[in-house]
């Protein structure tokens, strides 16, 4: 059965489809839940309500992009949502998904040998929410400035002024401080 046909079976509440649809999908999004989120438990809910809403909208699914893609978001959006009102911080990340080390030699975002990734992790974890969440949609989901924009309701300039100042204020907490300690 191809995903089109699928598509369009749960687009009918096929329950069958749906399952075999979220069977496909529901690790990776969960994967992607889990970068975002602490607890597995919260992690797993925030997938569940994910499909709750795309199958309840699937509707607007116009194949313009790919259903994961379309489905990531929503879990990207769900994840933010989630964490706006537990006003949680984000979890540490994998090291898989650090794209930090994919950074172009004349990027802003290299940042001293010495530096570990244990300390990258703990500086984006203090950064202000603002900042943190486009450093990470940016940086880890891959998410370019109008995705970003679409995702977090804001503009674009706002989005580039987020991820400007993130990368400041996370060069400033990986800076080696004089006395030999980081912030």
């Amino acid at each position: 059965m191809f995903q089109v046909d699928i598509i369009e079976q749960c687009k009918q509440n096929n329950r069958k489809a749906q399952l075999q649809l979220y069977n496909q999908y529901c690790d990776g999004m969960y994967i992607v839940a889990k970068r975002f989120l602490k607890d597995a438990n919260d992690a797993e809910d925030v997938v569940q309500e994910a499909f709750i809403k795309a199958f309840s909208k699937l509707h607007q699914y116009k194949a313009e992009v790919t259903f994961g893609a379309w489905l990531k978001r929503i879990v990207v959006n769900k994840s933010i949502d989630f964490l706006k009102s537990k006003k949680q911080q984000l979890v540490e990340l994998n090291e898989v998904h650090m794209k930090v080390v994919d950074a172009p030699k004349d990027d802003k975002w290299l940042v001293d040998d010495a530096i570990t990734l244990d300390d990258v992790k703990l500086a984006i974890k203090k950064l202000p929410d603002k900042y943190q969440y486009v450093v990470m949609l940016y940086l880890i989901e891959g998410y370019d400035h109008q995705e970003i924009a679409e995702i977090l309701n804001i503009s674009e300039v706002a989005s580039r002024t987020q991820l400007s100042r993130g990368k400041v204020k996370l060069q400033e907490l990986l800076t080696i401080k004089s006395h030999g300690t980081r912030y």
